[in-house]
């Protein structure tokens, strides 16, 4: 396997096994020392702050969630990733109760890796889009 197949692959497992399992040991493995969250705001973009997302947030609201990938394209160190986030509003979101309704967040992820460990990410996400109508549906 080639390195830009080797990054992809780490990108998929980061997916699975992070995102749509919540495992700790394998996220503490796929982050590097350094790592940094462009998009995240300068108090959060550390990897403990994505850790944070994915086990306090998005996790215990859509306890269901998985990840659809859809393209991934590596050039250089990064791979880009188009993907859903798709599950079922069954805990409470940033205070909006339970809705019972199925989401589908869309992203768009770059990721830059260093020694096969996500080093930096940039995203685009429609997770507000989904945050103003469960709002929406919850009244």
């Amino acid at each position: 396997m080639n390195i830009l197949e080797e990054n992809k692959s780490v990108i998929r497992r980061f997916n699975k096994e992070v995102i749509e399992e919540c495992n700790l040991d394998t996220f503490q493995a796929l982050m590097h020392d350094e790592f940094i969250n462009r998009t995240a705001p300068s108090t959060n973009n550390r990897a403990d702050g994505m850790w944070h997302t994915f086990k306090n947030i998005l996790k215990p609201a859509f306890p269901d969630l998985t990840v659809e990938i859809y393209d991934q394209i590596a050039e250089d160190d990064k791979v880009t990733t188009r993907k859903a986030i798709i599950g079922t509003h069954q805990g409470v979101l940033m205070d909006i109760p339970p809705t019972f309704k199925k989401i589908r967040i869309d992203v768009i992820d770059i990721v830059r890796l260093r020694d096969g460990k996500y080093f930096e990410h940039w995203g685009l996400n429609t997770l507000q889009t989904v945050i103003a109508e469960l709002k929406k549906q919850s009244i």
